[in-house]
């Protein structure tokens, strides 16, 4: 798929190219665009496996800890994979992963929302609604600037500046739930 182009891929090379027959191919994949919708599923659980286990190490730490590491973990992830990024954008407008996006964003903003509502005085007044916000734009953000390859410079980069608007956010949210906090007891 990387040297050709997902167009290009037929199940007979990559039978060859696994060692495999391509009965056996079969057996596991029926077609082709079954083996394509593996290998998206395959790449999103990674990425959200990497939030969840990011989310899960920044329970009970300041939401300025919790921002960067959703972000870091992220990206990482993003980033070990970028090789295959572009053909898997490719892949997503010939299938349609619209279940396979829909549960990676609801496994994300539940991860998400567990790590925020263990900030203490921190916590979002609702964070559910914040980690939905969190979960839309990192997913949104992050492919606008990574079905190209990233150098790491450009990494540490897009790293910084999606932290900057993640911490600003959480601040700003913050900001909210104090103001309504002294509202309601004045």
């Amino acid at each position: 798929m990387l040297s050709d182009g997902p167009v290009s891929l037929n199940t007979t090379r990559v039978a060859r190219r696994a060692g495999v027959s391509i009965g056996t191919l079969y057996q596991y994949f029926p077609n082709k665009q079954a083996l394509l919708f593996a290998t998206l599923e395959r790449y999103m659980t990674r990425l959200v496996e990497a939030i969840e286990n990011a989310c899960s190490d920044s329970l009970g730490t300041t939401v300025d800890l919790m921002a960067g590491a959703v972000v870091k973990a992220y990206l990482k992830a993003k980033m070990a994979q970028s090789e295959i990024s572009p053909a898997l954008y490719q892949v997503a407008m010939e299938l349609d992963p619209r279940r396979l996006a829909e549960l990676a964003t609801q496994r994300s903003e539940k991860a998400i929302e567990a790590m925020l509502c263990s900030a203490g005085d921190d916590r979002p007044t609702d964070p559910h609604v914040v980690a939905q916000t969190m979960t839309a734009a990192i997913y949104g953000t992050v492919p606008a600037f990574c079905p190209r390859v990233l150098s790491p410079v450009n990494g540490r980069e897009a790293e910084k500046q999606l932290t900057i608007m993640f911490r600003s956010y959480l601040s700003a949210q913050q900001a909210t739930s104090v103001g309504q906090r002294n509202t309601s007891l004045g």
